[in-house]
């Protein structure tokens, strides 16, 4: 299993970036959750086969129309131990 737990800056808050996100993982059968952040961020977390979080990995860095990712932050993984919902869920 692969994980992938990044922070993304630019403009990824009001333009449907979790909903993109969720659906993506969604798509690939990947467990996991994403949230935006005070900072004006967006964090994900997801977890499934390497293949899987690669393709979302490039889906993050592209983002839906009308997001513009500015850096995607990979971060070490401190939900290695957490058992992640499935289906992949948006955070409040």
């Amino acid at each position: 299993m692969g994980r992938l737990h990044v922070r993304v800056a630019g403009r990824v808050q009001g333009v449907g970036f979790r909903w993109f996100i969720r659906e993506e993982a969604r798509r690939l059968r990947l467990a996991g959750w994403v949230r935006n952040l005070v900072s004006g961020e967006i964090e994900l977390v997801a977890e499934g086969p390497p293949e899987a979080i690669d393709e979302l990995a490039k889906a993050v860095a592209k983002g839906p129309p009308g997001a513009r990712v500015e850096v995607v932050h990979r971060l070490p993984d401190e939900h290695e131990t957490e058992q992640l919902p499935s289906p992949f869920t948006i955070e409040r």
